[in-house]
């Protein structure tokens, strides 16, 4: 299994992998989005943060992304994280990959903390939070209305890096080394 950047031209198939969720209160979307609208999202997120896709022998087999928490400028060392994963490359520990080279990227970034929502229950995904370090924060009940009926979501925290006094700005992936990322994606691509 390789992880790499997503590119645009992957929209099609991360499309179908968020497909097998549309229908679920895993996604608060309720349509799912026109391959052309999601090669858009992904050109948006590649431009501040990571955007990767684990591939075995060209099949893709579930992405995971960085995006900005929440929008005033004192929110910018923070990173919300997702991750959606075919359901046939479930609990083979893809997940946890990649969200470990995110997570190495973001430090790259400057990013010192990152969250993730997950509607609840969905034992899978918290998890992977709480493997991966993450400390749960509380739970919004009945935040979100989706297949006929009210669904919680519990927010979970990490710590990547320390709170310093005078931090530098986070620094967009599009500046951060080439050289960096890669080595961080080939650490985490079995078969390496």
């Amino acid at each position: 299994m390789k992880i790499r950047m997503a590119q645009t031209a992957d929209a099609e198939a991360l499309v179908a992998i968020y497909g097998q969720y549309i229908d679920t209160p895993i996604t608060f979307e309720y349509q799912l989005p026109a391959v052309d609208e999601f090669a858009t999202r992904i050109a948006d997120i590649l431009v501040e943060y990571p955007y990767l896709v684990a591939e075995e022998q060209g099949r893709l087999l579930g992405y995971a992304y960085a995006h900005r928490q929440m929008a005033r400028e004192a929110y910018q060392w923070n990173a919300e994280l997702s991750v959606y994963l075919d359901q046939n490359a479930i609990s083979q520990g893809i997940g946890t990959k990649l969200y470990q080279a995110l997570e190495e990227i973001l430090k790259l970034q400057g990013v010192r903390t990152v969250y993730g929502g997950v509607t609840i229950p969905n034992e899978k995904s918290q998890r992977l939070h709480l493997g991966r370090g993450f400390k749960s924060l509380g739970v919004y009940h009945n935040t979100g209305y989706k297949c006929g009926s009210w669904h919680d979501v519990e927010w979970f925290e990490k710590q990547l890096l320390p709170y310093d006094a005078e931090p530098q700005p986070v620094r967009p992936i599009t500046v951060v080394a080439a050289e960096s990322i890669s080595e961080i994606l080939t650490r985490y691509s079995t078969g390496s």
